[in-house]
């Protein structure tokens, strides 16, 4: 039988993500990070606000969210002072239903520019707005297929780096980096772009 210590954090995780961290806000170059405050969504906000405390946060809301999502969002705003910003898609959720219905599935010929309107054109706001040289996220290798061949460092289309310090992460580091530091978790969360959760929800195919 394992000893429970085979179960704790890897002691290298948090160590090598602040390293990552750090080096590439040496320069001082303006960055954002990305949050949607899914499972394990306050790692990577716990050891950015280390680094950074006023760290913009962009939260692209759906308006789909679970009311513990919303309630998260605010728990870690509280708790670690985020300097969050919230973007919205240009029509509400009310508005939207009424005149087009439920959020289209992955084959309905709709579900591209549903995609579009509430996450992707959010974001391009976002980065008009914030016009980072930086984007940190927390996606991590196991969660798809394409987040599998990315790198931890690597820059995109637009000429943003784009670093993903828990890229190597597994949950139960994941897990127990929020035991030690006394941190929520939120297991009750849906995204509507991906119906399935293995597909991408767009963010990381067209940035």
């Amino acid at each position: 039988m394992a000893s429970s210590d085979s179960f704790a954090l890897n002691p290298q995780r948090p160590g090598e993500a602040l390293a990552l961290i750090r080096e590439t806000l040496r320069d001082g170059e303006p960055a954002i990070v990305t949050s949607n405050f899914r499972p394990f969504a306050a790692v990577m906000l716990h050891l950015l606000t280390q680094v950074r405390p006023d760290m913009p946060v962009i939260w692209m809301d759906s308006g789909y969210n679970t009311a513990d999502t919303y309630r998260h969002a605010e728990a870690l705003r509280a708790q670690l002072g985020l300097n969050l910003h919230v973007y919205v898609p240009r029509r509400t959720r009310a508005q939207r239903e009424a005149l087009e219905g439920a959020p289209p599935g992955r084959d309905d010929p709709r579900f591209d520019a549903f995609v579009r309107e509430v996450k992707l054109e959010p974001f391009e706001r976002a980065l008009a707005d914030f016009k980072p040289k930086v984007w940190f996220n927390g996606v991590r290798a196991t969660d798809t297929a394409k987040r599998a061949e990315m790198r931890p460092v690597e820059r995109n289309a637009d000429g943003i780096l784009k670093v993903a310090p828990l890229l190597d992460w597994t949950s139960r580091d994941l897990h127990h980096y929020l035991q030690q530091h006394g941190l929520p978790n939120n297991w009750d969360y849906v995204d509507p772009t991906k119906p399935d959760p293995a597909q991408e929800c767009g963010l990381h195919l067209a940035h």
